[in-house]
């Protein structure tokens, strides 16, 4: 649940411009967030360009709904639901996967490079999850979603939801060894 805040004098302003259709403080909210939202449409999107599509789109709405923000919670978060939201809608459109849970072996991408940081080898294990698990965890361990939510948003049953993020867990854990096996030199 979002908290009860004012959101500074700047937001105020330009989101106050936006709603009246000013393309300048349109593009000043776009410039000041989309860092930040393409990297929330990453998290469900692997492909840059797809997630880079997606985050447009997703600001043409932000802008078409502008009007719905209330200005008590935060602005951010706002954005970001909207991101989110057309993600899962993205992902629906490419292909109904959430209840498939099937794995191969060698699902996950074997990296030999050694200049990879801890988050470049996360983000790698969690763009390598299967669509239904990356989703749900997603939901879940990153936006703090409940199982429940989580269902209803995707259109999954409660215990999907959960076995789904089990699974991820299982998966991201050893995804996550392996990266620290070879790092250490003992592959």
């Amino acid at each position: 649940m979002t908290k009860i805040r004012p959101i500074n004098q700047t937001d105020t302003l330009l989101i106050r411009l936006a709603k009246k259709a000013n393309k300048k403080a349109q593009l000043s909210i776009y410039d000041k967030y989309s860092a930040k939202m393409l990297a929330v449409c990453r998290q469900y999107i692997k492909d840059l360009h797809f997630a880079e599509d997606v985050m447009i789109t997703a600001f043409h709405k932000v802008f078409l709904n502008i009007e719905s923000y209330q200005p008590y919670g935060s602005f951010e978060a706002w954005i970001r639901q909207i991101m989110v939201r057309e993600c899962i809608s993205y992902l629906r459109i490419q292909k109904n996967k959430f209840n498939v849970v099937e794995i191969e072996d060698n699902h996950f991408l074997h990296h030999e490079q050694q200049d990879f940081t801890n988050k470049d080898r996360i983000q790698l294990a969690i763009d390598n999850l299967p669509i239904g698990c990356k989703t749900v965890f997603n939901l879940y361990a990153i936006e703090g979603y409940k199982h429940q939510e989580i269902a209803e948003m995707l259109n999954i049953s409660l215990g999907t939801s959960k076995s789904q993020l089990s699974h991820a867990r299982k998966l991201l854990q050893s995804q996550l060894e392996k990266f620290n096996i070879s790092n250490n030199g003992t592959e």
